[in-house]
């Protein structure tokens, strides 16, 4: 059969253009391209104006010190004082109670203060404190810009985690991955700007990488999910069962000519340019998003660098590994989420059998997800940020600890973030930020600051006013950038 006939007998029942769309969608990965179909949100303050093709890579707003984010996201709420935040009053007065009052929301009730299971210890010449839960990143302190007073406002996994997604707890807004995209499009047009590698489906499940009120285009791309190994986690229908690339390259030259009759009738219509344009790129990943997931070129020593010939470490090193290769590639934001059915880091009983699991297995592949990316000069321009939705009491819960969103430890590395610095403190047995506290907004505003973007001019007009990643909130903190 002659192309002209295979074009004749594809379109030969389409009534309509909508429907030619919506056909053409079958096969193309998950960027949510349907809904586009169904979405007339408009808005004149698209970073670069680029209404045509929203993508389309655009400017910093000012000199920006790195070009993209890796958020190592350790779901459940990591230990503070446990991992990265040392106090010997907690150790000395094990088992008595907290000297001063409880928060008076909390979401369990708590006793008497629990030492922590492991010695701390001094690294690299900046002289930082890491716990004997992570032995491989505590090689790395001198590069890590360690921020110890974070503090939020929600003390239930879902509320918290949309928190530090989001910036809201308790309505559906963009993504951080998606403000990202918005503002700053992505340096590969073959690819989306933002990726989340096996996400978890719970507390938040797809509000949590969604692009909300901005247009679809800016939404995640989620690579499998936290229930599925990393090692058969991809896009789905990234591959066209039906049609060959042949047919569904005719079938898109078929969509351009019956638009640019559209266009000769109606006028420019920017809406549609924008929707074929996510189609042209959904076509183009089919080829160039499985050439990244595809590790087998890489070499043996780059594999053990990320722990992925040990059983324990090979899961979460192919997600880190993936993401190196996603940053390589021109993705502006990569997120690597450590999870599995259960609520990873939350140790509310067992915290010492539990936090030595999660700890072994991430340990060793942030690690050399470290190492990779500045031996390749990629962490110069590439932001990591490393934490969960809140930390843990220093008070017992059982033998382990509750959620504490009063005071806890996060880590930047690279992107301008200074390094081998300590900043903040929570009081001296790790419950309350107390010196230089760090809000969620701020440090949302700060990382985008990094970007190059300002926080507040970074905004997008829905249901009569402003919005914006930080709200009304939030302010950069200069301290903590080199």
């Amino acid at each position: 059969m002659s192309p002209q006939r295979e074009e004749s007998e594809i379109f030969r029942t389409t009534p309509g253009r909508r429907q030619a769309l919506q056909r053409a969608a079958v096969g193309f990965g998950s960027l949510a391209l349907a809904s586009l179909l169904g979405s007339e949100v408009r808005s004149e303050n698209v970073p670069g104006n680029n209404r045509q093709n929203p993508l389309a890579e655009n400017p910093a707003m000012f000199p920006a010190r790195a070009k993209r984010i890796i958020f190592l996201f350790m779901s459940g709420g990591p230990s503070q004082v446990d991992t990265f935040d040392p106090k010997p009053l907690l150790t000395r007065d094990d088992g008595k109670p907290l000297p001063f009052d409880k928060p008076r929301v909390q979401f369990n009730a708590t006793s008497n203060l629990l030492k922590s299971p492991w010695r701390f210890r001094q690294y690299g010449e900046s002289g930082l404190w890491v716990s004997d839960l992570f032995p491989n990143i505590a090689k790395h302190v001198d590069d890590l810009c360690m921020i110890h007073s974070i503090h939020g406002t929600n003390p239930a996994h879902g509320g918290a985690v949309m928190k530090i997604h989001t910036g809201s707890d308790n309505f559906v807004r963009p993504s951080i991955g998606s403000w990202v995209s918005y503002g700053l499009g992505t340096e590969n047009r073959n690819l989306p700007a933002f990726v989340t590698i096996c996400p978890t489906l719970a507390f938040g499940g797809i509000n949590n990488w969604s692009s909300a009120f901005l247009p679809a285009v800016f939404q995640g791309t989620p690579i499998g999910n936290a229930s599925i190994p990393s090692e058969k986690a991809t896009v789905r229908y990234i591959r066209n069962s039906r049609w060959s690339k042949d047919l569904q390259e005719i079938q898109l030259a078929q969509l351009r000519r019956m638009n640019h009759q559209h266009l000769e009738t109606t006028g420019a219509d920017a809406n549609l340019e924008a929707r074929i344009s996510s189609f042209e790129l959904a076509f183009r990943m089919q080829t160039e998003l499985p050439r990244i997931e595809d590790l087998s070129g890489e070499t043996k020593e780059t594999q053990q660098l990320y722990g992925m010939d040990e059983p324990k470490t090979a899961n979460f090193g192919r997600m880190c590994l993936m993401a190196r290769r996603f940053a390589e590639a021109g993705v502006r934001f990569i997120q690597v989420t450590h999870n599995d059915d259960k609520v990873q880091w939350d140790q509310h009983s067992d915290l010492k059998a539990g936090h030595e699991k999660n700890a072994m297995e991430v340990d060793r592949p942030i690690a050399g997800l470290l190492q990779d990316l500045k031996a390749r000069g990629l962490l110069e321009d590439t932001l990591i940020w490393w934490g969960g939705e809140f930390g843990r009491t220093p008070t017992a819960e059982a033998d382990g600890r509750d959620h504490n969103q009063e005071g806890f430890t996060m880590w930047l590395a690279g992107g301008g973030a200074k390094p081998g610095f300590r900043y903040g403190a929570t009081d001296d047995y790790g419950y309350y930020a107390v010196e230089n506290k760090v809000h969620i907004h701020d440090l949302h505003a700060t990382m985008l600051h990094l970007l190059g973007l300002d926080h507040e001019r970074l905004t997008w007009r829905h249901a009569g006013r402003d919005f914006r990643l930080t709200d009304v909130h939030g302010n950069v903190v200069h301290d903590v950038i080199s």
